[in-house]
């Protein structure tokens, strides 16, 4: 066998050294690429995409008295012709200083409300059903006489409806300082439960109570949403109305639950937020557990470790009216 020629075997090597080193360079530039590659996806730099603020303009609901469907007596008028929208109205046209309108719902509740003359909206808070509606007026003293009467059965369109059109007790139209302010407020939040949020600290820290009102309040207040804001003073009465004009204008079902907490009759909120259902009366979520959303307790005794505690309990409160 004959030997190799010493050039050919120096040529062979030659390149295979060539080869080699072209290897290690095409190795280390890929090697570099992807360290450099790590290094910006360690040093913080996200592929997701930002969370999109959800649409914060007003929705204002208008109640209206269509004269679709009127029941009629010398001194009032019961409109329900948006009864399928989960509300009523009530016309108290008469000479009588003191008018009482009762609506027994579906499941026997009594609701007494004042009524002050011309078109007011109360809510069919108890659902589809039927509901009796009364009017009384005043004969001497604690007497009442039937001015109008009617049984109105009504099949709601949409369980939220009365959660969010205006009321007698949260009373708003779209010129209300206080749906503009819900809509600032909920401007650049992502979700609902962070317009909640952002509604319940302002409420919270931008109102103090008024223990003179408290004292001296009489029996048919209503809330003036727009007074209260500018005042920056309310009782537990208009803490709620206030929230509760704000988040139903951003379109969130909101309550407003009156009854007892503790010994104290009282009034407070609950919501309702899509995929999570309703939240009786609780607002935020520190981590371990809901806090009451209670903004009358919360603004007075926001540090106090006894009121959160109490805020925090659900067997401190019972719920009597809805509006």
């Amino acid at each position: 066998m004959p030997r190799p020629n010493l050039k050919t075997v120096q040529n062979a090597l030659l390149w295979l050294l060539i080869l080699a080193w072209a290897l290690l360079l095409a190795g280390c530039s890929k090697s570099a690429s992807s360290q450099n590659n790590n290094s910006s996806h360690n040093a913080g730099v996200s592929t997701s995409p930002p969370a999109v603020a959800r649409p914060n303009d007003p929705v204002v609901l208008v109640p209206s008295a269509d004269g679709v469907e009127v029941y009629s007596a010398a001194a009032a008028s019961i409109d329900a012709s948006n009864k399928s929208q989960g509300y009523i109205m009530v016309n108290y046209f008469g000479s009588n200083p003191k008018v009482k309108l009762q609506i027994t719902t579906p499941d026997n509740m009594k609701y007494t409300y004042t009524l002050h003359g011309d078109w007011e909206v109360f809510p069919l808070t108890g659902g589809s059903g039927t509901y009796q509606c009364n009017v009384f007026e005043n004969v001497s003293g604690t007497d009442y006489a039937y001015a109008l009467s009617q049984t109105i059965t009504a099949e709601i369109t949409d369980e939220f409806l009365p959660f969010l059109y205006p009321n007698q007790y949260v009373n708003f139209s779209a010129s209300s300082r206080t749906v503009a302010k819900g809509a600032e407020l909920a401007k650049g939040a992502a979700n609902d439960l962070e317009v909640v949020d952002a509604v319940y600290e302002y409420v919270i820290r931008h109102t103090t109570y008024d223990y003179e009102k408290a004292d001296t309040v009489q029996s048919g207040y209503l809330p003036n949403v727009d007074e209260i804001l500018a005042s920056g003073t309310g009782i537990c009465f208009d803490y709620s109305a206030v929230m509760t004009t704000m988040l139903r204008t951003q379109g969130i079902p909101t309550r407003l639950d009156v009854g007892w907490a503790g010994d104290i009759y009282h009034a407070w909120i609950s919501v309702y937020i899509t995929d999570i259902g309703w939240i009786d009366g609780i607002i935020e979520f520190d981590g371990s557990g809901w806090h009451r959303m209670d903004p009358t307790f919360a603004s007075n005794e926001k540090q106090s470790k006894s009121i959160m505690k109490f805020i925090a309990d659900d067997s401190n409160y019972n719920i009597k009216y809805v509006y």
